[in-house]
């Protein structure tokens, strides 16, 4: 295993270097196919949020797949790689696995513990296997990543330890209008931070509420949802002038509303204040609208630093000892599956010496009496099978500790083993060359069996 993650995140990186990395969901597909076709990725999950892209890949060189995933990173932001570099981090195999899990649990989040992480690590995955990206080692260590995420918000109250990044951001809404109740509401975008948005200022109180969105059908079905209407982006200018509070999450790569836009709405409101949510990145909002007067913006950055206050104690600590736990279980299994090749590559190179041996007695002594026979291929793969079964067993064993691997190095390299190209001979064509040979079977046992599959 050669994980490899490279990306940035809230923790690395401004928001205004986020936005231009981000990468849409209809350009993931691009990024892993240029990952394919590199010269080191054999795998690869792009994952893309509103805080962070990351680069998930099983590579065949350390370095070679640093760099390659650094050049597509500064190509989609059109940085120069000197200058993007300076924000990326590295994490390679086991701290690979541990930054995963961690990413899982909510606790790299911007806010920690929040669950839509869970499903955008889901949906990153599905993206990447449905475009032929991913193989045996990211499915393994993305199932086990899931499934981690999911006992730590069973085990713990992480998911409850801080708001959502949409209910922090109403707080500040509160803050400056006051009550939330009978507010009229303008959502720009029908994605799930736009639902969410949606339902949480339901529940609040919230009056009106009005959706716009690029497709029509999107908008239509999220506004049923919420008791509102829909409208066309073209009816924007004239939604700004009624709404108290304004929501956007869209995922565009331009302004949602720039700020000419903005001024013109203002002027016409004739003094009412208006609160400004922009949940997306890149970012939807215009943040030089922030000067004008009555208007309360509220974005991904300006959040930063009151979620950095709300992190929560205990529940953090228990995940993070969720992490460790799940990370040595995930590590020590994926030892063992890397050595288990040798065993069967062994026990193979075993089974073949034996049946040799036993044709060559065969063809010696002819006149040996079926009930001798049987006795001697027993006797022959029981000692065989049993002088095995130490080192076997033992190698498995210590592959589950760090450096393991070097036993079944030891073991490839004292018995001369390809792990690649074990035995395949069937015993149904081993009894028909040992039939022709010497005109009767050395009979199967179970001893034989074993010697053939890993113990």
């Amino acid at each position: 295993m050669s994980v490899l993650v490279v990306g940035l995140s809230h923790h690395s990186a401004p928001v205004r270097v986020l936005e231009r990395v981000a990468i849409t969901a209809a350009d993931v597909p691009k990024a892993l196919h240029a990952l394919r076709d590199s010269h080191t990725v054999r795998e690869a999950v792009v994952l893309s949020t509103c805080n962070r892209v990351e680069v998930f890949a099983d590579v065949d060189k350390f370095h070679g797949g640093v760099g390659e995933i650094s050049d597509l990173l500064a190509t989609i932001s059109g940085l120069p790689l000197e200058a993007l570099s300076e924000y990326l981090y590295v994490h390679y195999e086991d701290r690979a696995v541990q930054h995963l899990f961690t990413v899982a649990c909510g606790l790299d989040s911007m806010v920690v513990g929040e669950a839509q992480i869970l499903g955008q690590l889901r949906s990153a995955y599905g993206v990447a296997r449905r475009e032929a990206a991913t193989g045996r080692v990211l499915h393994e260590m993305f199932q086990h990543a899931l499934r981690v995420g999911k006992r730590a918000r069973t085990e713990t109250g992480i998911d409850r330890a801080g708001a959502s990044l949409v209910a922090l951001g109403l707080e500040t809404g509160s803050a400056a209008l006051g009550s939330l109740a009978g507010r009229s509401v303008l959502l720009i975008g029908a994605g799930p931070m736009g639902a969410l948005a949606g339902a949480s200022l339901r529940r609040a109180g919230a009056g009106s509420i009005v959706v716009a969105n690029r497709t029509a059908a999107n908008a239509a079905r999220l506004a049923a949802t919420l008791d509102g209407h829909a409208i066309g982006l073209d009816g924007l200018p004239a939604a700004l002038t009624e709404a108290d509070i304004v929501v956007s999450a869209t995922g565009a790569t331009g302004l949602a509303l720039p700020a000419n836009v903005l001024t013109a709405a203002i002027r016409a409101r004739a003094g009412r204040p208006v609160f400004l949510l922009d949940l997306a990145l890149p970012r939807d909002i215009d943040p030089s609208v922030r000067a004008l007067s009555g208007v309360t913006l509220t974005d991904l950055e300006s959040m930063r630093a009151a979620l950095a206050t709300a992190q929560a104690g205990r529940e953090v600590e228990a995940v993070r000892c969720i992490v460790a736990e799940e990370v040595s279980v995930f590590l020590a299994w994926q030892r063992a599956v890397q050595v288990a090749p040798t065993v069967v590559a062994l026990r193979s190179k075993a089974a073949d010496v034996v049946d040799a041996e036993l044709l060559r007695l065969s063809a010696r002594l002819p006149d040996l009496d079926a009930r001798a026979r049987a006795e001697v291929a027993t006797t022959v793969r029981r000692v065989v099978d049993k002088l095995l079964h130490a080192p076997t067993v033992r190698v498995q064993e210590l592959a589950e500790f760090p450096g393991g691997h070097t036993y079944a190095d030891a073991l490839r390299e004292l018995f001369g083993l390809n792990p690649a190209m074990p035995s395949v001979m069937s015993q149904a064509s081993l009894t028909a060359d040992l039939d022709t040979a010497a005109g009767g079977a050395w009979p199967a046992t179970d001893g034989s069996a074993d010697l053939g599959a890993a113990s």
